[in-house]
Parts: C-alpha cells; structure tokens; sequence
C-alpha cells in the first residue's frame, strides 16, 4: 500500500494521463459507449421494499403463507359515498364499467354490487346455488334500485366491510388481479393502460368521483412517482450543483467540464444497474443524483488544487501534474471513506439495502476515477486560468468566515466546548423522544390522489393492508370440523374487538352465510350452525363451493382442506401498534391453538414492514460501529495515536446526535428513509475530517512540529476546499426535498443538515481538540516518521523527486 500510495507512484499516474491524453479520452468514450448498452437491462421494481433477510423466521414464515394461498395483495378496490350511484343511468354506467372489467384477462375475480351473488338453497341437490343480487333489466327503476341498496344493507352480513359501510354508505367493489401478474411488469401495465382508463371514463360520463385502492394499484402509482421523480433530481442537482460551482469559480469552462463529468458519470451509474441487474428501487432511483452531488465536490477540490498551484508559480503543466501528485492520495482516500460509508450498508444483508450500498460505493470510486482523469486532461486543452478564475481564492466573504473560525478556535475553546456539551445533551433528550414508525405509507407522496384514496378507505372501510392469519390444523379437511370453526369465529371476535383491525374474513364467514342462506337468507340467522345443523348446512356449504370458479372463499381454505386463512385489514397509521397488536392476538391464538397440535402464522405486508424496519434500526449500529472502524483505522495509521483516534470521531459523531434529537423534537419517526440517513451522513462528513487532519499531519513536518502553526496553516490549505464541498453537498442533498415521498424529504433534508453541522464541526470543534489534546506534542520524535502513503506531499518533496527524474 505504501508504494501503491506513494508520490513515484501518483508520478506514474500523472504522466501517463498527460501523456496519453487522447488515450484517456478514448478509453472514458468506450466505457460510457459499453455501459450505456446495458441500460436495455435496467428493470424497475414491482414489490414493496422488504427490510429483513430471507433466510430469516419473518419471510420464512411470509414465503410459506405465499406459497400455500399465492400473493394476498392482488385486491383493488374502488368505492364511492354518492348517492347517485344508486339511480337508473349512474348505475347502468357502473355496470358497464365493471363488465368491461371483468372481460380483461388480467382480472381473475371482480365482486360488484351490479354482479353480486347470494346463496339460494336447492333442498333438490342438497347445495347452494349462486344467483345474481340484480336483475340488469330492471335497473331502469329507480324503486327497483332503491329495494337493491336496502336489501345489500340490512340482509348481506356476509359483505360488510367487504362492499358496504352501513353506518355511512359508502359502497364499493373489490377486483381481484391474477395472482401470477401481481409481482411483474404486465400487472403495471394493466393498471396504467386498462383498468385506470376505464375509472375515468365512468367519472367522466357521471360526474361520480371514484377513490381507488389496495396494493397493486398503490404499488403501480408509487412507481410510476419514482420514475417521474428520477429526472427531476438529476435535472435539479446539475442545476442547483452547476450554479453554485459557478458562483465560485466564475468560469463557464470550468463549470462546464464537471457538470459534463457527473452527467457521464450518471451515465454510468444507470448501465451498472443494467449490468449487476439490479432494480430501480426508491434507494437505487437515488443514486445517479448522488453521484452528481459527489462528483462536484470531487471537481471542486481538484479544479481549487490546480488554481493554487498556478497562483503559485504560473505553470500550468506543473500545476496540472501537481494535481495528480499532490491529491491523488488525499482524494482516493476521501471517495474511499465514504464509499465505505455506503459500503456498510451490505453488513446489513438484506438485499434491498446490499445492492444500494454496492452500487453507490461503486458509483462513488467511478465518479472520482472520472475526475482524476479528465479534469487535468480538459485543463490541460484550454487557456491557463486568468485573474478572475482565481479570485475566489482572496474573496471578502470567505477571509472573513476563516478569519471568525480562527479567532473562535485561538481564543474561545472553552465556547467551543460548552457550546458542544450543551448541543450534546439537547440531542440525548431528543433522542428519547424518538418514535419508530411501522407505516407503509407514510413515505408515500401525500399529494397524490391515490394517497388521499387511501385515508378514504382507512376511515370508511378500516385500511387497505392486510395482515393476515395462517391456521395449520395438520389434518386433511381439518378447517371445515365445527369445533375447529368455532375456535376461528372465537379469535375472529378478538380481532373484531380490536379497534385498530377490520372486520376479520375467513371461512367461517362462508359458513355463516350459508345457515342464512339455507334459512331462507333470514339475517338473524347469519351465525355457524348448531351440532344438530351441522350435519346438513356444513354439507350444503361443501357442495356449493365445489365450482371453485364461482366459490367466493376459495382463497380462504387451501385445496386439501388442512389450512385455514384469516383476513384482517389494518390502517396503515396503526402501524407502530404492530408490536402490541399481535402480542394481544398470539395471547389468544396460544389459548385457542395450543402447539404443536397447531401452527399459526401471523404475517402479512404491514407486519413484515414494521418488523423489517424494526430490523433496520437493530443493524443501525453495527453499521455505524463498523464506519467509526474504519475512520479510526485510518486515523491510526496517520498518527499512531489513540487521542487522534478520538479526535477524529467526536466531531462526526455530535452532528449525528444533533440530528437524531431533532427528529425526536420535530417528531421525523425513525423508518427506513430516516435510519438511512446516519450512515450517508457520517460516511461523507468524516471526508472533511480526514481531509483536515491529513493536512494537518503535513503541516507539522511543514512546521517543524509546532501545533498552533500547523492547525493554522491547515485552515490556509484545506479550509477552503472544505467549505466549497460542503456548500455544494448541502445544497446537492437538499435537492430531495423537491421529492414527492416523505422518505426522500426527510433524507434529504436530513442528511443536508448533518453534513451542515459536520462542516462546522470539523472546522470549530475538530480543531480546538486537535490543539487540547497534543499539548504533549513537542517536538518531531514524539510522533512517528511521516507516512507519505496517505499525505499531500510538500513542495519541496514533489520538487526534489521532479529533479531526481529529470
């Protein structure tokens, strides 16, 4: 490493880029060239993010559920609360609407007012027949229509909650999507192309209003925003990045070739995830603006590094070798920290959160490999840069912040402190505030119509999110016993009585329906049958539900009749009450299905969800422990000193505490978007700190190992470029709040003010520890040789190794 790092070695590389110009470029062009051809494999995700590794007892238990009764989120629902619906030419539209529904192949099942079935008994066969609720020829009658919607209200038990609100009357249909669709690209282009045209047509011709649900649907339109949102980030981040990087540097030029750099190098962002054949995910979509808000920074420092070296001695070959020779090292070893910052994400092994933090680490060494190789190319094509290029490095504003950080840090280290212990114990009272959210949705853009559709079903029909109740009787036809039926209708009156759960749905409903139905569909039979009933009713029931096309329960029983399937739904804002929740209900299962003569599952998307995110924050801190690792490894190597060891740390860490006692303040839920932010943060933070101190360690050679000299003179030299990258990161991240998704807000938000707090930390607090701390540092023998791997050369160095190769 010490050779691979050393000055020959950025020697080499500076020469062969110079040298080889035509050939760097050409190799840059046929790169791009052969990752844009793998864009064609780039796929967006189809499924929700699930958080938690699949060799875990959660997905097991998920994955089985799946297998034995296929995807349960292939319900969509549309509802309406307008009167309207029940007269002759509102209602003849629906039903046209739903016709043309239930012909489209990707539809497996549609239950609708107009098609509804009830049960007549057929004492003949011994069954239950199926007969439609409506005669469509006499739906022309308004009295006829008005004695339908009384007849669905006060005799069908069986379908409330599933297509009525009797308190509000609220009335809706469910389409079941084929489960073999519900997890691929044609369910998306169902929704978009098919189904969502034919609500707006029916709006369209009735004035009728629609709210339209459930998780295919929220999932295709949740998509979609991702996709929108991916061009507006890049668009603003070259904007928002490109206009800063002007105001600095003053030079269209300049601006021009980073802006060219982070565009190719979003360029290849995308035909790597063509290539490792990931998907676009809410965490992947981030990645090509993340590589811009890097790479500018990375151009930032370089193009500063090679206005000094011309201000210097007016050279540009020189300058632009020096570039290369004097920050190579420094800025390998700041893209390679914060790759490795994104790089922890892979500790978490969960697939969602390993292929964002490879891609991202990757991305981030590309971006750099990018810079270092056109910037001294491009500069070296073009005029030497003139006096206004170079008076962002004397301006009034910058002297002056410069000038109040010294003076704070010379004469106000006890301020310093206090100020840092006080903003410290803010953050520990903050943090205890902290809430962890379990929602679904909450990440979800607010401002959409599908998320306003989705409170409409919360508060008329208790949620669209179903948790879900696996009963093994581990016997064949073990469900339809009557004891077994009676243990399920007991649990369904604990979850009836829970009031963040819907009205429960399974097989014993079928059944109760049925002794109504074989009653003549008198509703004051809607109850199981009695021991003396059962004989028969259970009978009729088994005959009526042999026609599996027509069986409304089919995906409620499996087909050998050994597991049973409960149906709950859940508002998505009761998500942090999972915990509880299904505490209350295991209480009662326990009681009512004691193992091992059975097995339960409690499963579900909103439960695994809240558990994944549970599972997250758990791996929050290996995380973190593993980056504070490598920061300190790094350090250590520098310096072979534990204090510096701890020097290094504390500024990074008190930003990140400071932003966890804010969201405990400002009530921001700890949740996938948010725990995220931590390790991006910290990541990119630690980048100025290593930045500083690696000066640091050079100036103390410089100056001849005087302490107070050396932090000065670091201000000088790596000041500068500390305060443009930070500038440009805040405002790059910042950028997300434009998002649509709570998420991505509050990340980007997040991470915006962390890294803005980092800046001032590592440029007050980093400082006034480095002088507290090595008092003791007297002279050159008290440290260890320089280790040139990891450091800026000085002048002198690169000027006796320049003659020694002339």
């Amino acid at each position: 490493m010490r050779k691979l790092l050393s000055l020959g070695f950025w020697e080499l590389i500076a020469r062969f880029i110079l040298r080889n110009k035509i050939a760097v470029l050409s190799i840059v062009i046929i790169l791009t060239i052969g990752l844009v051809t793998q864009w064609k494999h780039i796929r967006f995700t189809q499924t929700e993010a699930n958080l938690i590794p699949q060799d875990d007892k959660i997905n097991i238990d998920y994955t089985h559920f799946l297998k034995t009764f296929g995807e349960e989120g292939n319900l969509i629902v549309v509802a309406t609360k307008d009167a309207k619906l029940f007269t002759p030419k509102v209602f003849r539209a629906w039903s046209v609407m739903i016709h043309n529904i239930q012909k489209h192949p990707e539809v497996d099942l549609v239950i609708s007012p107009e098609n509804l079935k009830t049960l007549k008994k057929d004492e003949t066969q011994h069954s239950f027949k199926l007969k439609n609720l409506v005669d469509i020829k006499q739906t022309n009658k308004q009295n006829y229509l008005n004695n339908i919607k009384k007849q669905l209200l006060d005799s069908l038990p069986f379908y409330e909650g599933l297509l009525y609100n009797k308190k509000s009357g609220a009335i809706r249909s469910a389409i079941y999507i084929d489960k073999k669709i519900v997890n691929t690209k044609k369910r998306k282009d169902y929704v978009l192309n098919k189904l969502i045209p034919e609500f707006e047509k029916f709006e369209k011709n009735t004035g009728l209003i629609l709210h339209k649900s459930g998780m295919p649907y929220i999932r295709t339109l949740n998509a979609k925003t991702i996709i929108d949102e991916i061009g507006l980030f890049i668009g603003a981040a070259l904007f928002v990045t490109g206009l800063i990087f002007f105001f600095f540097f003053r030079s269209f030029r300049a601006t021009a070739i980073s802006l060219l750099i982070v565009i190719i190098g979003v360029m290849w962002s995308f035909g790597l995830l063509g290539l490792l054949n990931y998907e676009i995910t809410v965490l992947t979509a981030l990645v090509p603006t993340l590589v811009i808000v890097i790479g500018i920074p990375n151009c930032i420092f370089l193009i500063n590094k090679y206005h000094q070296e011309y201000y210097k001695h007016k050279n540009k070959t020189k300058a632009l070798q020096r570039v290369i020779t004097k920050t190579g090292t420094a800025t390998l070893m700041t893209n390679l920290t914060t790759a490795f910052g994104f790089a922890t994400f892979i500790a978490t092994n969960n697939t969602l959160l390993v292929e964002f933090g490879i891609i991202t680490s990757i991305n981030i060494l590309a971006i750099y490999v990018l810079c270092i190789l056109i910037i001294p190319v491009f500069f070296s094509y073009i005029p030497a840069p003139i006096s206004r290029h170079l008076g962002h490095l004397e301006r009034e504003y910058l002297t002056s912040f410069f000038k109040w950080i010294v003076n704070t840090v010379k004469y106000n280290k006890v301020g310093v402190y206090t100020i840092s212990v006080c903003l410290l114990i803010i953050g520990m009272i903050g943090i205890h505030k902290i809430k962890i959210s379990g929602s679904i949705i909450e990440d979800m853009p607010k401002k959409t119509a599908f998320f306003n559709d989705i409170r409409f079903f919360e508060k008329e029909f208790d949620g669209v999110m179903p948790l879900e109740i696996m009963i093994d009787t581990k016997r064949k036809k073990g469900v339809m016993k009557l004891s077994m039926l009676k243990r399920m209708e007991e649990l369904q009156e604990t979850i009836h009585d829970i009031p963040e759960l819907s009205k429960p749905l399974s097989v014993v409903n079928l059944v109760k329906y049925a002794k109504q139905a074989y009653y003549n569909g008198n509703p004051d039979f809607y109850e199981l049958p009695t021991t003396q009933e059962q004989a028969f009713i259970l009978s009729y029931a088994k005959n009526a539900t042999k026609n599996s096309k027509e069986n409304l329960m089919k995906s409620y029983v499996d087909n050998t009749g050994r597991y049973a399937r409960i149906t709950t739904f859940i508002k998505d804002e009761n998500g942090e009450k999972m915990e509880a929740i299904e505490t209350q209900l295991r209480a009662k299962i326990d009681k009512l299905f004691p193992s091992p003569r059975y097995d339960v599952i409690i499963t579900g998307k909103p439960s695994v969800f809240q558990k994944g995110t549970q599972y997250l924050l758990d791996n929050l801190l290996s995380s973190l422990l593993m980056a504070f690792g490598l920061t300190a490894g790094l350090v250590a190597i520098m310096f072979r000193s534990f204090k510096m060891v701890l020097v290094s740390i504390i500024p990074n860490l008190l930003p990140l505490l400071m932003t966890a006692g804010l969201m405990g303040f400002l009530g921001i839920p700890l949740k996938p978007s948010t725990i995220l932010v931590f390790g991006i943060a910290f990541g990119m933070s630690v980048d100025d700190t290593l930045r500083f101190l690696a000066q640091y360690r050079l100036e103390l050679s410089r100056n001849d190992w005087k302490i107070k000299k050396s932090v000065f003179a670091t201000f000088d030299d790596a000041g500068i470029s500390m305060f443009y990258t930070s500038i440009v990161l805040f405002f790059g991240f910042s950028v997300f709040m434009l998002s649509s998704f709570g998420g991505t807000i509050a990340l980007g938000g997040l991470v915006a003010l962390t890294l803005s707090f980092g800046m001032l930390s590592n440029l007050v607090l980093l400082p006034s520890l480095v002088l507290s701390l090595n008092k003791t540092l007297a002279n050159k023998q008290e440290l260890p040789e320089p280790i040139i791997d990891i450091l800026e050369p000085t002048d002198e160095e690169v000027d006796a190794f320049e003659k020694k190769e002339i």
